[in-house]
């Protein structure tokens, strides 16, 4: 099982991040959804949250699940449809999480994140 497929089936995935050149990397757990064959990402932080800077500052990061390693490429996402399918996408996965209310809240849908396979 490869990308995106093991992303879709995993409950949570790790990304890795890194403030720039000969930074410490950090890892977090986040939650991620494919929608239509894209994986998208949310900060439940907003942009507050510091994996979501570091990958925006310097575009690129890793994701880690089931012990493969995917380095990616953000893209911000900027249009309604997307949006919308992240938000459908993290309801139809975490029904039951009493977090994703947050997840799809007003203040966080600007954080939502493309990530291609680099």
């Amino acid at each position: 099982m490869g990308w995106p497929d093991s992303i879709d089936s995993a409950p949570e995935v790790d990304i890795e991040t890194s403030e720039g050149d000969g930074a410490p990397v950090h890892r977090t757990t986040i939650w991620a959804v494919v929608e239509d064959g894209d994986v998208y990402v949310r900060s439940l932080r907003g942009t507050r949250g510091r994996w979501y800077r570091e990958l925006m500052a310097s575009g690129e990061g890793v994701v880690h699940v089931g012990g493969d390693s995917y380095p990616v490429r953000a893209v911000q996402v900027a249009d309604a449809e997307s949006i919308e399918r992240t938000s459908e996408g993290f309801r139809r996965k975490y029904p039951a999480s009493r977090s994703v209310d947050s997840m799809v809240a007003d203040d966080v849908l600007e954080t939502t994140v493309r990530l291609e396979p680099r």
